[in-house]
């Protein structure tokens, strides 16, 4: 896991929740922030949160993906850093990176 005192932690910069959060927000064209209950469901409705980050916190050379849905979305979680959210209904996808 990542230690408290690092500075990556505190933003929120190597989690892929995070990037999850910041491609569905620009696919719908709002704020981060808007991105919450009751307009959108949580994000722990569909999958655990913590899980979720502390399993692609590992080796980045891994080939471990993870896809499911959220709020209408096709989201796609690479071990190389990558999260990929595809709107089904255009086609469209919002490529973010939670690891450099």
């Amino acid at each position: 896991m990542t230690a408290p005192s690092d500075p990556s932690a505190a933003d929120g910069a190597d989690r892929p929740t995070r990037a999850i959060i910041e491609a569905v927000a620009e696919h719908e064209v709002v704020d981060v922030t808007a991105i919450e209950p009751p307009a959108y469901e949580p994000l722990y409705a569909v999958v655990d949160p913590e899980a979720l980050d502390a399993l692609f916190r590992s080796d980045p050379s891994t080939e471990l993906s993870l896809s499911f849905e959220y709020a209408g979305y096709d989201v796609t979680v690479s071990g190389n850093g990558r999260v990929d959210v595809t709107d089904p209904s255009t086609g469209k996808t919002i490529a973010d990176r939670f690891r450099e």
